[in-house]
């Protein structure tokens, strides 16, 4: 399984609008229907996941991704960030990242957030996303802010990784500065996980 870093989008790229049935629902979702507000108040910024199944780095991170989630969303979908997360592997080749397992991941973890099939796979491309897990945090505009690591940690592989509690710190501090009104810092590190499984053209 390679190792794959994020590519850094550009900040200030719009986030890209997609529609795509969540797995959890049923329901087809829209991005502008994810960032709508459930709330009184406007959503201060719209987080996109790219994350799968069976990845040793999602499964790594997958549980502080649920405390994220109710964090930023919140318990009922009134935070001030909407947050989706899209499984753009082939599930052809990669079955265990099919939808009833995607199902049985969210249930497990407790995501309340959307759980997005990417069959085609031109979100991820249309997002440049190229590892899982991959993270793009945008503002109330829907313009890239944040596009980097959850944090320093990372599971062990061979002679890779470290034992670095997993704690959200560089994606949380991202967050809390969106809810804020104020800009991330822009000296963001890469993503690195698993390459997206693409389909054989």
């Amino acid at each position: 399984m390679s190792r794959m870093e994020s590519t850094m989008v550009k900040l200030g790229t719009t986030a890209p609008a997609f529609e795509l049935v969540d797995a959890i629902s049923g329901k087809a979702l829209g991005r502008d229907d994810i960032f709508a507000s459930t709330g009184d108040e406007k959503r201060r910024g719209l987080l996109v996941m790219f994350v799968c199944v069976h990845c040793p780095y999602v499964k790594h991170v997958e549980a502080e991704l649920g405390r994220i989630g109710r964090d930023y969303l919140g318990e009922n979908g009134e935070g001030p960030i909407a947050i989706a997360a899209i499984q753009s592997n082939d599930i052809v080749e990669y079955p265990q990242d099919g939808p009833e397992f995607m199902r049985e991941q969210a249930a497990r973890l407790g995501w309340n957030f959307p759980y997005l099939l990417d069959e085609t796979q031109e979100v991820a491309r249309s997002y440049e996303a190229a590892c899982t897990p991959d993270f793009f945090l945008f503002d109330a505009d829907l313009k890239l802010v944040y596009r980097g690591q959850l944090d320093e940690s990372r599971p062990r592989r061979g002679d890779f990784g470290n034992d670095t509690p997993v704690t959200g710190k560089n994606l949380r501090a991202a967050l809390d500065a969106v809810v804020a009104g104020k800009r991330p810092d822009t000296d963001q590190r890469s993503s690195i996980g698993c390459n997206i499984k693409w389909r054989e053209e």
